[in-house]
């Protein structure tokens, strides 16, 4: 049975570097060390590594998109360990920001073990961000 688990994150840490970068280049490529910390069904901190493109740093409608690899420590819904979550998300364009990915298969370790599911982000218009979990536990 898939649970529903939502929580609100703080990113505690953001280490960005450029990549590949010549300055004809319409993009910018990047790459970034994130930390997060999580409040709600899911408690605990991540450490995300993100390979990102964008038109213009300054302006996310212009285009941009990430692709991350993502441990997170904590405790989910009263489990605790730690998975592995690998999502992206992409925005601009003329269509809505929107984000997909999963958790590992095998990833999981402790009471989250076993643990599948799907991954997507939001950030509302007061700048608050939230991640929604659908999980399995086998």
């Amino acid at each position: 049975m898939r649970t529903r688990a939502l929580s609100v994150f703080h990113v505690t840490g953001w280490e960005a570097t450029p990549y590949d970068q010549d300055a004809d280049d319409a993009h910018h490529l990047s790459r970034a060390t994130v930390r997060k910390a999580f409040e709600g069904d899911l408690v605990g901190e991540s450490t995300a590594e993100l390979l990102m493109c964008q038109a213009d740093p300054e302006d996310l409608a212009a285009g941009a998109g990430f692709v991350a690899s993502e441990v997170v420590r904590g405790t989910l819904s009263g489990r605790s360990g730690t998975f592995v979550m690998q999502h992206g998300g992409l925005s601009g364009g003329g269509t809505a920001p929107h984000t997909f990915g999963n958790i590992v298969p095998g990833s999981g370790t402790g009471e989250l073990e076993g643990i599948t599911g799907t991954v997507t982000g939001d950030v509302a218009p007061d700048g608050t961000h939230t991640l929604a979990l659908d999980y399995e536990l086998t």
